[in-house]
């Protein structure tokens, strides 16, 4: 009962904002979303036969090979108490994860983390479940993973119950052309206090009744192939995410000077007719969008101001690795 797994991170489009219920991670309102490759986590996990677990007590989790506690161990064994309730076993499990990108610096690892994470311990249950099903396993240790698991342009719709809160893929002509020169700008940030917050931000209750008209809109863009359309609405989504967060009790401000730099960097190449559109989910780095046509000149713009990049395309769904991939 051992399972290896590989998932691709999410770059949010129309983001979520807060959580209706903390425990099963449901989100106020639907988010689209595009997976980043070939940045990703790959994760193996053995459920022990002959040992129960006791309280999660038995249960060894293990990321980029540091041992998990605290928090983040609570994260991960409510996706694995989950499959165990669908499995009907109580077997203890065994948990190892990397991630080929650094994490907690806004590049979605929790997303495929968690995506991995869902597909491997199904799998290792030997459960039959679809990719939409098994988002909703994912979800219960983030929302956003529920997107990385169905992978490329994907949509979560809200719900009060795993039938209606699943992510489904959604096809776009732009999967071959997008490239996403990612500015790295670490800086610590807590994204699960934000979601805590976000309902308490004057601005939430006029970003949830604009996100439905947002969310029809990128669908047609998608749909369409229009990059322009979709990526403006990302840039705006953007700043319309961080207007509320900074805008909670804790007034968070995420950005750093090389965000707003990078800001400037893309403004400027647009008025010289280049394609390109930033992006940033909860954190400090910065997703810039461009075509394949410009990509070399975006991230030799961005490289001029010291930050360090790298160029990603679109990401696949998670799936499921040869035993020969296994980390242990």
């Amino acid at each position: 009962m051992k399972a290896t797994a590989r998932a691709h991170p999410i770059q949010g489009l129309v983001k979520y904002h807060g959580m209706r219920d903390p425990e099963l991670r449901l989100p106020y309102h639907d988010s689209i979303s595009v997976c980043t490759a070939p940045t990703n986590t790959t994760t193996t996990v053995e459920w022990l036969t002959d040992v129960d677990a006791e309280g999660g007590a038995q249960d060894t989790y293990i990321i980029d090979g540091e041992d998990v506690d605290g928090r983040a161990a609570e994260r991960i064994n409510m996706v694995v108490e989950y499959v165990r309730e669908l499995a009907e076993f109580d077997h203890a499990v065994h948990f190892e994860s990397e991630n080929s990108f650094p994490s907690n610096i806004g590049f979605g690892s929790s997303s495929s983390g968690f995506a991995a994470a869902a597909m491997a311990l199904v799998e290792a249950a030997g459960l039959d479940m679809s990719l939409p099903e098994i988002s909703t396993v994912a979800r219960r240790g983030s929302s956003s993973a529920a997107r990385a698991v169905t992978g490329a342009f994907s949509h979560l719709y809200a719900g009060l119950n795993d039938e209606d809160c699943r992510s489904y893929r959604l096809e776009s002509d732009l999967e071959d052309d997008l490239r996403i020169v990612a500015a790295h700008v670490p800086s610590y940030k807590e994204t699960e206090e934000a979601h805590k917050e976000a309902a308490e931000s004057h601005m939430f209750q006029a970003r949830v009744a604009h996100i439905p008209d947002q969310i029809v809109e990128m669908r047609d863009a998608l749909r369409k192939g229009s990059f322009e359309r979709v990526f403006e609405l990302a840039e705006h989504d953007s700043l319309s995410l961080t207007a509320a967060t900074m805008t909670g009790p804790s007034g968070w401000v995420y950005w750093q000077p090389e965000t707003i730099a990078v800001f400037n960097a893309v403004r400027e190449l647009r008025e010289e007719g280049v394609e390109v559109y930033f992006s940033t989910d909860t954190g400090a780095s910065v997703y810039v969008n461009t075509t394949e046509e410009y990509v070399d000149d975006v991230r030799s713009r961005i490289d001029e101001i010291g930050i360090e990049t790298d160029v990603w395309e679109v990401g696949g769904p998670a799936h499921v690795l040869p035993e020969s991939d296994a980390l242990f």
